[in-house]
C-alpha cells in the first residue's frame, strides 16, 4: 500500500515480502517442515529451561546463562518463524512498515543478547577451568544476575540507536523486500533517503555486539586450551574440555553461520543462498542449541531421567 508523495514519489506504509516466492511449487512441503523445525525448537528449549527450574542441582551459573539461552532463542525464533509461515502459504505477503521496524527491532536486540551471552558463558567456562578454586567466589549468584542483566540491557538499547534512526527514513519504492523477514540490508536499500549515517551507525552498533564478544570468546578458549593442555592425565583433559565442548559447538555454528550469510555478495544471483545462510541462524542454529547442550551433558540426562520416573510413577 502506497499513499502520495510529493510529486513522483509515494509513500509506502507496507511492504511485500516475498520470501521463497521463486518456488512457490514448494510452499506445502516447505512450511510442513518449518512448522515441524519450529514446534522442535519451542519443544527443546522449554524443556531446558524447566529442567533447569525444577531441579536444584542445575541452579549453577552455567546452567543460569543457559536458561537465558534458551529462552532468547524461543523469543528469537518466535519473532521470525511465525510471520514466515504465514507468507509461505497466505496472501497477500505484506506487513506493515512499523510492523517490519518490530519484527527487525526484536531480531536485531536478540541476535545481539546471544553474542554476548555466548561471551559471557565463554567467560564462565574460562573462571571454571582456569581459575577452579577461585570460581565459587567470584562467579556469584549476583554477579551471574547482573552478566545477564547487562548482556540483555546493552543489545536492546544499542538497536534502539539504529532503530530510531531508521524510524526516521522515508520509504517510497520498490516496496519488495526480497527476504522472509525484515533484516537491515534489504529494508535500507528500500529507503529514497540518504541511509549513509543510518548504514554507519548500524555497522558500528552491530561491530561492538558481535566483534568484541567474539574476540572475547576467543581469549578466553585460548587460556582454556592452555590450561586443559597443562592437565597430565588425558582423563583429565578430557573431563576438563567436556565442560565446554557444548558451549563451543555453540559458538562455532552461531558465528560461522552469521559470518557466511553477511559475507555472501549481495547480488540477486546469490539472494536464494543468502535466504538459506539465514535460515541456518534463524530456525536450525535454536533447534540444534538444546540438543547440543543435552547430548553429551550428564547433568541434564540426570534431570531428564527423574523427571521421566516421576510422571512414569504417577501414571502407575
Amino acid at each position: 500500500m502506497v499513499i502520495p508523495f510529493l510529486e513522483n514519489q509515494t509513500i509506502i506504509v507496507e511492504f511485500v515480502l516475498r520470501g521463497f516466492s521463486s518456488i512457490w511449487q514448494l510452499n506445502i512441503p516447505i512450511f510442513m517442515i518449518f512448522l515441524i523445525f519450529y514446534i522442535l525448537t519451542i519443544s527443546g528449549n522449554i524443556l531446558i529451561v524447566l529442567l533447569v527450574l525444577f531441579n536444584h542441582h542445575l541452579h549453577i551459573p552455567m546452567y543460569f546463562f543457559l536458561v537465558n539461552l534458551s529462552f532468547l532463542e524461543i523469543c528469537y525464533t518466535s519473532n521470525v518463524v511465525p510471520k514466515m509461515l504465514l507468507i509461505i502459504i497466505a496472501e497477500p505477503k505484506t506487513i506493515s512498515v512499523v510492523g517490519c521496524l518490530t519484527q527487525f527491532y526484536f531480531f536485531g536486540s536478540l541476535a545481539a543478547t546471544e553474542c554476548l551471552l555466548l561471551a559471557v558463558m565463554s567467560y564462565d567456562r574460562y573462571l571454571a577451568i582456569c581459575r577452579p578454586l577461585l570460581y565459587p567466589m567470584l562467579m556469584t549468584g549476583s554477579l551471574c544476575i547482573r552478566l545477564a542483566a547487562s548482556s540483555w540491557l546493552c543489545s536492546f538499547l544499542l538497536t534502539a540507536i539504529t532503530l530510531f534512526l531508521m524510524c526516521r527514513l522515508t520509504f517510497c519504492g520498490p516496496s519488495e523486500i526480497n527476504h522472509f523477514f525484515c533484516d537491515f540490508t534489504p529494508l535500507i536499500h528500500l529507503s529514497c533517503m540518504d541511509t549513509s549515517l543510518t548504514e554507519t551507525i548500524a555497522f558500528a552498533t552491530s561491530s561492538a555486539v558481535t566483534l568484541v564478544p567474539f574476540l572475547l570468546i576467543t581469549a578466553s578458549y585460548s587460556c582454556i586450551l592452555a590450561a586443559i593442555l597443562r592437565i597430565p592425565s588425558a582423563t583429565g583433559r578430557r573431563k576438563a574440555f567436556s565442560t565446554c565442548s557444548s558451549h563451543l559447538t555453540v559458538v562455532t555454528v552461531f558465528y560461522g553461520t552469521l559470518i557466511a550469510t553477511y559475507l555472501v555478495p549481495s547480488a540477486s544471483s546469490s539472494q536464494l543462498l543468502r535466504k538459506g545462510f539465514s535460515l541456518l541462524y534463524t530456525i536450525l542454529t535454536p533447534m540444534f542449541n538444546p540438543i547440543i547442550y543435552s547430548l553429551r551433558n550428564k547433568d541434564i540426562h540426570e534431570a531428564l531421567k527423574k523427571c521421566l520416573s516421576k510422571k512414569s510413577g504417577l501414571l502407575t
